[in-house]
């Protein structure tokens, strides 16, 4: 069986930024899926979300930051009053 494995880091990996509250550790996320899970359900589930949430295009993909998510720019304001 194959899988897949997602991984996004969050943060700052330098010393320079420990000063800084907001920006002081690095922190990594990952998540792993079986391939055949990726190709049947998540990846429709997640076109799904960017046509419903986004002005989504293929050629133009959504990447969601969590600077964005904090600072609620607009399309991300949208998803958080219908959670």
């Amino acid at each position: 069986m194959k899988y897949r494995l997602y991984v996004d880091e969050v943060g700052n990996p330098d010393l320079e930024s420990s000063d800084n509250p907001n920006h002081r550790f690095l922190s990594l996320t990952g998540i792993v899926f079986a391939l055949d899970y990726v190709k049947s359900v998540v990846y429709h589930q997640l076109e799904g979300l960017k046509t419903k949430y986004f002005d989504y295009h293929p050629g133009e993909p959504v990447i969601l930051h969590r600077k964005e998510i904090l600072t609620g720019i607009p399309h991300i304001k949208i998803i958080l009053k219908e959670l």
